[in-house]
């Protein structure tokens, strides 16, 4: 599957959004047109150009995510690395540091994990380096996120 990005006409849209957030919307219509089957292959493409240290991040995460909970699926999600329970929604996903010139990388978590705790709780951190401690809290992260019905 071919991943470069569409030439957008300038635009009002296109002079509110950043180029990164330009690409970060192509990339998701080409994904949405993407086989099923194509998600993994996909997502390790999208790391393996990645930059250091986002690369190892990423691959790390993925390593962690498919160990912890294989029911997941590997796809790609606005042109990062994502993981879908069986309905398609994405419970969990990565996104570079470079993507967007950040200063860290992030591991987010959107709705279906239901990390939920009272009324207020995170539901995305920041990465700048994995150590065993780390990778401990995002395997428990992964785990509780899974607790609830997929």
């Amino acid at each position: 599957m071919k991943t470069e990005h569409i030439a957008v006409k300038s635009t009002t849209a296109s002079k509110t959004f950043s180029d990164e957030e330009r690409a970060a919307m192509q990339d998701r219509a080409l994904e949405l047109k993407a086989n099923k089957t194509d998600g993994e292959k996909i997502l390790l493409a999208k790391i393996a150009a990645m930059p250091e240290p986002d690369k190892s991040i990423a691959n790390k995460i993925h390593s962690i995510i498919k160990e912890t909970a294989p029911q997941l699926t590997p796809k790609t999600w606005y042109g990062m690395p994502a993981y879908a329970n069986k309905d398609g929604k994405v419970v969990c996903f990565f996104q570079s540091a470079a993507k967007f010139k950040y200063r860290y990388a992030t591991l987010g978590f959107n709705d279906p994990a239901n990390l939920d705790e009272g009324h207020f709780w995170p539901t995305s951190y920041a990465i700048t380096k994995l150590t065993v401690t780390e990778e401990k809290k995002i395997k428990e992260l992964i785990k509780k996120a899974m607790r609830f019905k997929l």
